[in-house]
């Protein structure tokens, strides 16, 4: 499974802090903290606000100091996507995010077909987030579609299925994770990506949660995460999902990780 590492969020209290005072230190360590845990990308969010473009690219700069692990640049706002990108240098890069609204999606293609990006794509549109299986599948038609006129293919997206808490809603838990099946047989070689820590807003216990819904996601077969990777008990998760979905060859990946000391039992 790839590893998104969610912690450079402007939503974050902390970390809107040190974004306010450019506290460099405090989000460097941050971002190296995510990729010793073993973050395959590491999230940039700069917040909204009338400085996000500029916030961005500063953001952008301290955290590549930090680490050479590709970023995942985080933004509604397409012109905040534009100037991360306008500085990153890296081989590799991913957007978040894009959805079927169509001046959106004209707007984030045409930056991820000129920067060689991968892109995240919610399966919804501007009516909001569907309630069924069906309908975020015919967004994704929709996204396809556009994006392949970018020169967009399939293996460069990214599903996102929806994850909508399960305070709110109970019965959505389910159709995310049937979602993720249908996406994959629909798109096969495009992937599927989910922001866990949805799944637990407003429970108390999150952690337990998150770790939950993340094997059953795993078992509809989820390709990638964003979530806390210095969660210790979360990431052996992850290797033990991945151990048992066929994803860690012989075993490989668990025993070097149990070798070092990295699963928590």
């Amino acid at each position: 499974m790839i590893i998104i590492g969610e912690k450079i969020n402007a939503s974050i209290p902390s970390v809107r802090d040190a974004i306010g005072r450019r506290d460099e230190s405090f989000l460097a360590d941050l971002a190296g903290k995510q990729d010793t845990a073993g973050a395959d990308y590491i999230d940039v969010n700069a917040g909204e606000g009338g400085e996000g473009a500029a916030t961005m690219r500063w953001l952008v700069d301290v955290v590549r100091s930090a680490t050479n692990k590709p970023l995942c640049l985080d933004s509604d706002d397409p012109s905040v996507l534009r100037a991360g990108l306008e500085v990153y240098r890296g081989d590799r890069v991913m957007i978040n995010s894009v959805n079927a609204e169509p001046d959106r999606l004209k707007m984030v293609g045409s930056l991820a077909a000129r920067n060689d990006a991968c892109v995240i794509a919610l399966v919804m549109d501007e009516g909001g987030i569907p309630r069924t299986v069906e309908e975020r599948v015919r967004a994704a038609d929709v996204i396809v579609k556009a994006l392949a006129d970018h020169g967009i293919a399939e293996e460069r997206i990214f599903f996102d299925p929806l994850v909508l808490p399960v305070s709110v809603d109970s019965i959505q838990a389910g159709v995310t994770l049937k979602t993720i099946e249908a996406l994959q047989k629909r798109y096969p070689a495009a992937g599927t990506v989910m922001g866990l820590s949805n799944i637990s807003y407003g429970l108390p216990a999150r952690g337990i949660v998150n770790r939950a819904f993340l094997l059953m996601a795993a078992a509809a077969g989820l390709d990638a995460a964003i979530l806390n990777p210095l969660d210790k008990r979360l990431m052996t998760l992850v290797a033990t999902a991945d151990l048992l979905t066929g994803r860690d060859s012989r075993c490989k990946r668990f025993i070097r990780s149990y070798r070092r000391g990295e699963l928590v039992q």
